[in-house]
């Protein structure tokens, strides 16, 4: 895996950038080094021709041999040059030819003609020629280094608006997943490009994925506003039956459970239009949360273990922690299995059951309201724990869900 600086498109564009800048570098670089060499090699050997049909001329006019030609023993001549001097006497040449690359006579240039029982050979010195060549292979790659300095620079450059417009539109993209409905990447006066494009998909989006829970927030607070009316008529019914009948008795019940799932939904309609608003006062964090578990009722108060580990006084809004510890302790009691452990320790709050845990799905993604797993833990509207965590949202808390290695769920307030 790469690190990040070369995962991020400017390095990839400027990689890009070298590598055909390489590719083209290496493939001019070789054109022009072997057109180079044949051109040379072509002279050398002419040069080579012309003298020895000089030397031939020479020889067959006076019988003398000039200087610079040497007169061989046919059977000592080197096999390579015999050969070519062979195949170039059947083409009607007369004249081989033999560039000699091997030690210890490197880089000469052989030249033998028949005249006869001797051979005419002259050898050319093509050690300058060799160090040319080596000297152009250093300046093609040094123009080739000198061609990277400047490109691969101005593609960094070139690409650096490109980089911005991404980098903005990922930052407007995570703002909007952060909850501002209301950001969007596009900007007046851009050309029309593939980001464009992408800019207005992504703001069309967010515009869709705002009137969607706009209307699904308006839906809510105008159900539980319309199921107020005729529950407050429902709970006073309920008041007037019999206290000794059991069907009172589960009539009431399912009254409150209903009464508490509209106020869960009201609460929530008022955290999604972002109307909820803290109201911090010290708080003694201890005495507090164990006065809130005693009065969750008899039954629930009995099956719960609140400790106090030098528990901290806060600035906070007592109504908003009362509200997620509530909710908090009623889902342990709800799901969970005795007994439930609350354990204040310093500014952070732990709440704590022996069931079966968290769902894998809560875990992975947070509550979400109407939505629950298909565990025994599962069972719910998903509204309670969805409701704490807007709560501690609206406090500035950090409210995290884990499962205990030995079992159980544990929910985690942190205040500070």
């Amino acid at each position: 895996m790469l690190p990040p600086p070369f995962r991020s498109l400017r390095f990839k564009i400027a990689a890009l950038t070298t590598a055909a800048c390489c590719a083209v570098a290496a493939v001019v670089g070789v054109l022009i080094r072997d057109a180079a060499h044949d051109r040379s090699m072509d002279l050398l050997r002419n040069q080579v021709k012309d003298r020895l049909v000089e030397a031939e001329q020479e020889y067959e006019d006076t019988g003398r041999v000039v200087p610079t030609v040497i007169e061989w023993d046919p059977a000592e001549l080197p096999a390579p040059l015999a050969r070519s001097l062979a195949e170039e006497t059947a083409r009607g040449a007369g004249v081989g030819l033999w560039y000699d690359t091997d030690p210890p006579n490197w880089y000469w240039m052989w030249g033998a003609v028949d005249v006869g029982d001797r051979m005419l050979v002259y050898r050319l010195d093509m050690s300058r020629e060799e160090r040319n060549r080596q000297l152009l292979d250093r300046r093609i790659l040094f123009s080739l280094f000198a061609a990277l300095a400047v490109v691969v620079p101005l593609a960094a450059l070139a690409t650096e608006p490109v980089n911005r417009r991404l980098r903005y539109g990922a930052r407007t993209a995570r703002t909007i997943a952060d909850g501002d409905l209301d950001a969007r990447i596009g900007r007046p006066g851009r050309a029309r490009d593939e980001i464009t494009e992408m800019s207005a998909a992504v703001d069309e989006m967010a515009a869709a994925l705002q009137r969607k829970l706009e209307d699904e927030r308006r839906f809510t607070a105008d159900v539980a506003h319309e199921l107020r009316t005729p529950l407050m008529g429902l709970t006073t019914a309920a008041g007037l039956l019999r206290e000794d009948d059991e069907a009172t008795v589960l009539v009431r019940d399912r009254v409150r459970a209903l009464t508490a799932l509209v106020e869960d939904l009201l609460e929530i309609s008022r955290l999604d239009a972002g109307a909820e608003r803290a109201r911090p006062d010290r708080v003694p964090l201890g005495e507090f949360v164990a006065d809130v578990v005693r009065r969750t009722g008899p039954e629930e108060a009995a099956r719960a273990r609140v400790t106090l580990r030098d528990p901290a006084v806060v600035e906070t809004d007592p109504r908003r922690v009362e509200r997620i510890v509530v909710n908090l302790v009623a889902n342990a009691h709800r799901h969970g299995a005795a007994p439930v452990e609350v354990t204040v320790a310093g500014t952070r709050i732990t709440v704590r059951d022996h069931g079966p845990g968290f769902p894998a799905e809560l875990l992975a993604h947070g509550p979400q309201r109407f939505r629950t797993g298909a565990s025994e833990r599962g069972r719910g509207h998903g509204l309670g724990l969805t409701v704490a965590r807007g709560q501690a949202g609206v406090l500035g808390a950090r409210l995290t869900f884990a499962n205990a290695p030995d079992g159980g769920a544990v929910a985690t307030l942190d205040l500070a």
